[in-house]
């Protein structure tokens, strides 16, 4: 079965934080929302939620 499943969604500053698993890609991965509604994130991928959470928050931390 395809699909997505979201781990976690945290707020921090203006931004949003949501942490998911793909199943298609079988790995999981996060994506940022800005307050305007944008989406930033890359593809890359993350064999544990804690890992792709590490990562979005280090990004939001770079301000990238």
């Amino acid at each position: 079965m395809s699909g997505t499943r979201i781990d976690s969604v945290v707020a921090i500053r203006q931004f949003t934080l949501v942490v998911f698993y793909n199943a298609s890609t079988e790995a999981w991965q996060f994506r940022i929302l800005s307050p305007g509604g944008q989406v930033f994130g890359f593809n890359k991928i993350y064999f544990s939620p804690q890992a792709a959470l590490q990562a979005g928050l280090e990004w939001i931390g770079k301000g990238s």
